[in-house]
């Protein structure tokens, strides 16, 4: 029966998540449409709300077309790796109280390693694809992930060292008083930035630079290939935020909602992290994309001299 109840939790969370990564990509396609004085997609169904179902069946019927010098196994591999780990990373984050896939006591351990992971399907991708795009596309990844992912777990020593744990559930449950956003406002700024720079989103979408690098790593990809791609960098999104919601805005905790009882919690998780997803848009919509150079000083400069500063702090707090 324990096994089962697995199943089923799985299967519910992953049908939620591809649900709300497909309908998140109209969700931003009408954002940035109205922040540049346009409608967005309008055509297919009221509003363009079957637009995504549209997409996706075009995508998954399209020809696969495969370069005929790419290494073919890894060029298959790629897209898979991607989606799996971001799809692999929901299962620690708590939905509402007492609710998890996995309730591990590494759990902030477990998304940074899965994330890591998730890297090595953009970089075997710019190297099976054997197009010098493609190629350079994997190389800033590579770079740019090991940068930030190091800014990242820096940013949240802090909250483990709060709430002295590592378990995602046990770390909302440190927040019943106050969010830890209120303690450690310098963490979530480094936080943010590097879950911007983890997931390739504008300004630091150096990977798929589309004025500099045709579309990075994704440019020998089509049909459901590069669909799976696309679902992963969604996906990935989703992840950042929820673990930016668990870690610094409460995760499950709001006022009892009327008629909901518990599944009040369910709701405010999903507004939080939908207010992240926003501040996503927001930003691509806001800012030009940095340099590469930019790009990397900023992360080895200023977010991880930040970030140590801040669990220096933190620790002389915590003793003083």
């Amino acid at each position: 029966m324990a096994i089962l109840w697995i199943f089923i939790k799985t299967f519910l969370v992953v049908s939620i998540l591809l649900l709300h990564v497909a309908y998140v990509v109209y969700f931003e396609r009408k954002v940035i449409g109205h922040m540049q004085a346009r409608m967005g997609p309008m055509r297919v169904g009221w509003h363009g709300l079957l637009q995504p179902i549209a997409d996706g069946l075009k995508l998954f019927f399209k020809e696969d077309i495969i370069p005929s010098s790419a290494d073919k196994k890894l060029f298959y591999i790629a897209p898979l790796i991607g989606i799996l780990a971001a799809i692999g990373s929901v299962a620690v984050i708590p939905l509402w109280d007492g609710f998890a896939i996995a309730n591990l006591n590494i759990g902030i351990l477990y998304i940074l390693a899965l994330s890591s992971v998730g890297s090595f399907s953009i970089i075997l991708a710019g190297w099976a694809s054997n197009s010098k795009y493609s190629f350079l596309g994997g190389l800033r990844s590579s770079a740019q992930v090991i940068s930030y992912e190091i800014a990242m777990g820096l940013s949240l020593v802090g909250i483990m060292m709060l709430s002295g744990s590592a378990n995602l559930s046990d770390i909302v449950r440190a927040q019943s008083q106050s969010w830890f956003i209120l303690y450690q406002p310098v963490a979530f700024f480094v936080f943010l930035m590097a879950a911007i720079a983890e997931t390739n989103r504008a300004p630091f979408d150096m990977p798929e630079a589309e004025t500099e690098l045709v579309a990075g790593y994704a440019t020998e990809y089509s049909g459901i290939r590069f669909g799976l791609f696309f679902m992963a960098e969604y996906a990935g999104m989703f992840v950042m935020s929820g673990l930016a919601t668990v870690c610094f805005l409460g995760g499950w905790s709001g006022p009892e909602l009327p008629l909901l009882g518990k599944l009040s919690g369910l709701i405010w998780f999903l507004l939080k992290i939908y207010g992240f997803i926003f501040f996503y848009f927001w930003i691509r919509a806001t800012l030009p994309r940095y340099r590469y150079d930019q790009l990397m000083s900023l992360g080895w400069i200023v977010f991880i001299p930040l970030a140590l500063a801040n669990i220096i702090v933190t620790g002389l707090v915590m003793i003083f």
